[in-house]
């Protein structure tokens, strides 16, 4: 029989996706999830697993919630976050209160109920704006948002929590992730989904900046496939891993590909750029290849593709 396992944020975007691969492998699978966010519009295919999945409304800030939840779990995969640059610098109590104080209380949950591996969900963020590319995972974290600084405190707190207490954890940076299921309507919603939403509605495009700043835009089947490999991958505990493509591509060239895709000329509005933004991502993924056998499964066009294809659908 496969194991039973957490996914906090599980009825989320990403941790949606990941909540249907794990059950489809055959897991039992328990959300923890505060619907702040996440929906249960997420998770269209429960009712095909029928008692394999149960559903939690509860908060990662209450330890109690989240220990009494973790008890009998092999693996935590953790993905409950505020997850957004912008909202962090607008309410940075409550990114450190999510992502500092939550990670902590799933971490102290791990420990008392004995679950053999805690996978979570870091960021490209906490590489910071410094020029060098590609990022790696040796390269110190220089964080310039209340987001990217909570996540890199997850890092420390996750790193600790392994060498003094003997709980196994992975973190995976994950590099702009996208894909059905993510939420274009948001006041803090991410540049693919919102692109394809004003496309969609023949609505100018709101650019940010000029455009030419550029992104390792990561498929959502990819970052699945990570957590799933760390989650197994032996001798890894305590490390963390960029989970992205090894490439980028810019705003403008996102808007290029979308005009190709739906055949017409798509409306530009340029904006000032954001607080806390930086101008360049892209990942080195040599160490999650070397240990942990990952792989990108789908390009970033490949990815767009079927990422318009649900919206439309959806539409």
């Amino acid at each position: 029989m496969k194991s039973l396992v957490l996914v906090t944020g599980g009825a989320g975007f990403i941790g949606s996706h990941l909540v249907e691969r794990l059950l489809a492998d055959g897991h039992h699978v328990r959300i923890l999830d505060d619907f702040s966010t996440g929906s249960m519009t997420n998770l269209p295919f429960a009712d095909r697993y029928g008692g394999r999945i149960e559903v939690v409304r509860g908060d990662i800030r209450d330890l109690a919630t989240t220990e009494r939840v973790a008890a009998g779990a092999a693996v935590i995969f953790h993905q409950a976050a505020m997850r957004s640059v912008p909202r962090s610098v607008n309410d940075p109590l409550g990114a450190n209160a999510s992502n500092v104080d939550g990670t902590l209380n799933v971490l102290e949950a791990a420990r008392r109920a004995g679950v053999g591996r805690v996978v979570y969900a870091s960021s490209s963020s906490v590489y910071g704006d410094r020029p060098d590319l590609p990022k790696r995972e040796d390269q110190p974290p220089a964080p310039i948002s209340p987001y990217a600084v909570s996540k890199a405190a997850g890092e420390q707190y996750a790193g600790v929590w392994t060498r003094l207490y003997g709980v196994e954890t992975v973190g995976l940076r994950y590099f702009n992730v996208f894909g059905p299921r993510q939420d274009p309507k948001s006041e803090y919603a991410a540049v693919i989904p919102r692109f394809i939403l004003w496309s969609l509605r023949g609505e100018p495009l709101e650019v940010h900046g000029d455009g030419t700043q550029s992104r390792d835009f990561t498929y959502i089947d990819n970052v699945v496939e990570a957590n799933l490999l760390a989650a197994r991958a032996p001798g890894v505990g305590g490390q963390v891993f960029n989970v992205g493509c090894g490439d980028r591509v810019s705003l403008l060239a996102i808007i290029e590909k979308l005009e190709k895709l739906l055949g017409t000329r798509l409306e530009r509005r340029h904006t000032p750029g954001r607080a806390g933004d930086v101008p360049h991502t892209l990942a080195d993924i040599g160490k999650a290849r070397a240990l942990l056998g990952y792989t990108p499964l789908v390009n970033f066009d490949e990815g767009l593709h079927r990422t318009l294809d649900y919206f439309k659908q959806v539409s």
